[in-house]
């Protein structure tokens, strides 16, 4: 696994603390024992395709990434108590920090630098 989690079409470091849940438990979990995500962390749920925020504590950016690691989509601010709609090109999702999606200027048709395996 990359130590940085990498937009290479904007040659931006998304996260440099990189998790990965691709277990049914690790998926069904995903954040939800978390108390927070730092500046600089990521989840990458895989495979996964939507995500839904019940149960959730704390707002998150989310991306959806098809197989080879371009944003299908990209959520900016996603509150608790949310969910989004199955995005069907989607293989993998990373859940981030608010701010991140805006900070490192990631849009839909980037690149983005995956882990070894997915």
């Amino acid at each position: 696994m990359p130590d940085v989690l990498r937009n290479s079409s904007r040659d931006s470091e998304l996260a440099s603390e990189v998790h990965l849940a691709l277990s049914v438990a690790d998926r069904t979990r995903g954040l939800l024992d978390w108390a927070e995500i730092r500046e600089g962390q990521a989840l990458i749920i895989s495979p996964c395709n939507s995500v839904h925020m019940f149960g959730m504590r704390f707002a998150i950016d989310v991306l959806f990434l098809d197989k080879d690691g371009v944003v299908v989509r990209a959520i900016e601010d996603l509150k608790p108590w949310r969910f989004t709609r199955l995005h069907f090109r989607a293989r993998h999702t990373v859940e981030l920090p608010p701010g991140t999606i805006a900070r490192s200027g990631t849009r839909r048709g980037d690149q983005i630098e995956l882990p070894e395996g997915l």
